[in-house]
């Protein structure tokens, strides 16, 4: 199923900062290709370098493991919310989840396994979805959303990461 890119204005103005990343395309298939990619450089990575941080106060590379997991567990929920028709407001999360958690006390192969078993939560909510789901909407950020958005949005914040992984951390791990 090929779902078509959500129109600006069915999405907070935020949003389309991550949504321009991501092709119009099958949204189930991209999923797993990404979530492959992304279990492929953390493998790659290893434990002794995943601690890295490409400049003083940035997150290691276990934090933004992390970061990516917390925004796509959140996303997910309010995916869900919208696609039941649920007009609960759902506010802003905080990027700050991250500075009250320890990534870095975790091995990296649990944190990279913990992330397989969320963007499979994820595929799994999300090709359970038909059509008339992904076109209903829930109030996000307080701006109506459609569903559709936030399957974009959790495609194009972990691409948004990655990008910053391969461009800023990568280089000076000589990789």
């Amino acid at each position: 199923m090929v779902l078509p890119k959500p129109l600006d204005g069915l999405y907070p103005p935020p949003f389309n900062n991550y949504i321009v990343l991501v092709p119009e395309s099958d949204p189930v298939q991209l999923l797993k290709e990404q979530g492959e990619a992304i279990d492929a450089l953390y493998e790659s990575i290893g434990e002794e370098r995943s601690f890295f941080r490409y400049e003083e106060g940035k997150w290691s590379l276990k934090e933004v493991l992390g970061h990516i997991m917390d925004t796509e567990r959140i996303t997910s929920y309010r995916l869900m919310c919208a696609a039941r028709g649920d007009q609960t407001p759902l506010p802003r999360h905080p990027d700050q989840f991250v500075n009250f958690t320890k990534f870095d006390r975790r091995p990296l192969a649990e944190l990279v396994a913990e992330y397989r078993a969320v963007r499979a939560a994820t595929l799994a909510l999300v090709q359970g979805l038909e059509a008339e789901e992904l076109g209903r909407t829930g109030v996000v950020n307080d701006t109506k959303t459609i569903a559709s958005a936030l399957v974009y949005f959790i495609a194009g914040h972990a691409e948004h990461h990655l990008r910053i992984v391969r461009e800023r951390y990568l280089p000076k791990l000589g990789q």
